[in-house]
């Protein structure tokens, strides 16, 4: 399933590392940077998760809500949130349910082998819940800069 701008975004909900359930109607009238990323405590999702911790301030002060998203679990995210001081919350998807509702649970290839696994990409959702944009190209160690453009 393919997303384009423009759409609304698919209405999910999930856990995040504490067990609470995130849903994106919560977030109506603000805008959420809804990012999905391979795995915790690996070097690009560190990358990426302390480029937009550093420039959290910034991005909230534009309005943005972020949310990251990977199959691992409930333990894995408290270990790398408290590890990297993530200032956001990370929900545990371990069913794959809201990476299936975005398309980013795909086929990949690395080194000759075919898997499945996470598509790195990050989501702009606006205030009304739009699709605002779609990176899929995410640069982890300057991803800040491609959502504040």
């Amino acid at each position: 399933m393919s997303l384009n701008i423009g759409e609304q975004a698919p209405a999910f909900e999930g856990k995040d590392q504490n067990g609470n359930l995130i849903k994106l109607e919560d977030f109506k009238g603000k805008k959420v940077v809804l990012y999905f990323y391979p795995k915790d405590n690996t070097p690009g999702c560190t990358a990426q998760a302390c480029n937009l911790r550093d420039n959290y301030e910034a991005l909230q002060q534009q309005g943005y809500q972020v949310i990251g998203v990977s199959t691992d679990g409930e333990t894995s995210h408290q270990k790398f949130i408290a590890k990297h001081e993530l200032p956001f919350p990370l929900i545990a998807d371990e069913d794959k349910k809201v990476h299936e509702l975005y398309g980013t649970w795909a086929e990949k290839k690395n080194y000759g082998r075919t898997y499945m696994g996470t598509v790195r990409t990050t989501f702009i959702i606006d205030e009304e819940g739009k699709l605002e944009e779609i990176i899929e190209k995410v640069k982890t160690k300057e991803h800040t800069a491609q959502i504040l453009k």
